[in-house]
């Protein structure tokens, strides 16, 4: 399939104008809203995930870049805007996707490489297994990243076969496998996108009887991004862009497979990212990037599409998480749960737009680097977030490698924003709001005790690392203590008390 620049301004026309109709078609001719009907047959489903994808990078999320077939998901489907990855950092945000539960719960605090020997604990229950015990043919396509060798590897975690690579495309070499056999010691990182979709493709066509759960994971936009060479180049906004119009038209390719299957009626298909853009690639208007516990480093974008069954065109503004996608897929496709306590609930009741949505116990936001991973920086419910802790490496800014064993500190003045009106995090209001700060710091203290004893350790070895009282709102902590200049003007709020 040829794409040349004609293909690229059809592309741009209809990324620009499709948006701009669906917010203009007036609310009463827009489709009722519609129930899932009592099935015969369980659905199949389509979880494709991209590695760094930005909140702002699709066209529906506000961006410049031609995504029109993110677009006509968005359309004929389902669009999320606070919908929050399980982790700011590779492995751990998958690990969260697929178990409904925090990675640092399974060994996995940041991201595989390859000289790893472990994965995600084997004692752990993944989205796989549950749709493979309940009859599913299962498929797992594209980047792994919870663990490199045989125990770890997609078929050994309920998966009945596997196309991809281990870990990331920043990681060399970068085997290609199939099941778990190297088929090419060091792939060609340029074709990924291509060989992912002719993959998935071949795979719906040959579906037959069984339901089947595709899990199609991207190994792009992440650093160095790249499109094939029939996409480079091609769209105007440098490798980053070309990588996720590339992504765009693979969805496009994957979607039309079910067409032409007559599966769409029958299938849910989901499209999201493990959590926000490293050094290029855009966060919106959210502040940070991956690695961080800033939104930018959280929120990404969720699409759903289930013609005639969810609802079409669509924004749900309700707080989703990856970690409840788990149990809601188990309750939408009559699958049994895992043994171990969730961390996710089911949002089925979200998704119909139907009911009452489960109350959900606040959620913890985990930093990506720096003792091991197991700080805790942040507790959300709904649209309140406070920050506890923050870096002291000043990756607050640059959203890079933090250096040293102790990368962050206590902060001796908590801060609480309300992300639903300052998704930048920009104004802080916790002295507005005393009691969400006292409800949030007791969640906070009645959930770390059942983290692994690692985890409680680090807990109470950050709670002693304080940043300096005279640490600026919003700023990484200042080492503790901290002489400022004798003609600095330092608050009473920002003052030992």
């Amino acid at each position: 399939m040829a794409f040349d620049r004609r293909d690229f301004v059809r592309s741009l026309v209809a990324s620009m104008t499709a948006p701009a109709l669906a917010s203009a078609m007036p609310e009463d001719s827009r489709p009722a809203a519609v129930h899932p009907p009592r099935r015969q047959k369980k659905p199949n489903v389509v979880l494709m995930i991209c590695d760094d994808l930005g909140y702002g990078d699709p066209h529906c999320y506000g961006s410049n870049l031609p995504t029109p077939n993110l677009d006509a998901m968005a359309e004929h489907g389902l669009r999320f805007i606070h919908y929050n990855s399980a982790h700011p950092i590779c492995s751990a945000s998958r690990a969260g996707l697929l178990t409904g539960r925090y990675a640092l719960r399974m060994n996995t605090t940041g991201a595989f490489g390859p000289t790893s020997t472990h994965g995600t604990s084997l004692d752990e229950t993944l989205l796989s297994n549950l749709f493979k015990g309940s009859g599913y043919k299962t498929k797992a396509i594209g980047k792994w990243h919870l663990g490199n060798s045989g125990p770890y590897l997609p078929t050994e975690r309920g998966f009945d076969s596997f196309f991809g690579v281990p870990y990331s495309v920043d990681m060399d070499p970068l085997p290609l496998l199939r099941d778990a056999s190297i088929i090419e010691p060091n792939t060609d990182r340029s074709l990924l996108t291509p060989r992912y979709t002719d993959e998935a493709v071949s795979y719906i066509e040959h579906s037959a009887g069984d339901p089947f759960f595709l899990y199609l994971a991207f190994s792009y936009p992440h650093d160095p991004p790249m499109g094939s060479p029939r996409f480079h180049d091609k769209t105007g906004f440098g490798n980053q862009g070309d990588a996720i119009a590339e992504i765009d038209w693979s969805v496009g390719q994957v979607i039309q497979a079910l067409e032409r299957k007559g599966l769409t009626s029958d299938t849910l298909v989901i499209f999201t990212s493990d959590h926000g853009p490293w050094y290029q690639g855009s966060p919106g208007l959210l502040r940070g990037r991956k690695a961080s516990t800033f939104e930018g480093g959280f929120r990404v974008p969720f699409l759903a599409q289930w013609p005639g069954t969810l609802e079409a065109g669509k924004v749900r503004d309700q707080w989703l998480s990856a970690l409840d996608v788990l149990p809601t897929l188990a309750a939408i496709c009559g699958l049994s749960l895992p043994q171990k306590p969730l961390d996710g609930v089911n949002m089925e009741n979200l998704l119909f737009d139907r009911g009452v949505k489960p109350e959900h116990r606040p959620i913890l936001y985990f930093c990506a680097m720096g003792d091991g991973g197991n700080d805790v920086h942040c507790i959300r419910k709904e649209q309140w977030k406070l920050r506890v802790a923050q870096g002291i490496e000043g990756e607050i800014y640059i959203n890079d490698r933090t250096t040293g064993a102790r990368s962050s500190a206590w902060l001796q003045v908590p801060e609480l924003y309300n992300v639903a009106l300052d998704m930048a995090e920009s104004y802080d209001v916790a002295h507005l709001h005393p009691e969400i700060v006292h409800e949030l710091m007791a969640s906070l203290e009645e959930q770390m005790p059942g983290f692994p004893p690692n985890v409680v350790a680090e807990y109470d070895a950050l709670k002693q690392r304080k940043g300096d009282w005279s640490t600026p709102t919003g700023a990484s902590p200042r080492h503790n203590p901290y002489k400022n200049p004798p003609t600095s003007y330092t608050p009473p709020y920002r003052q030992p008390h």
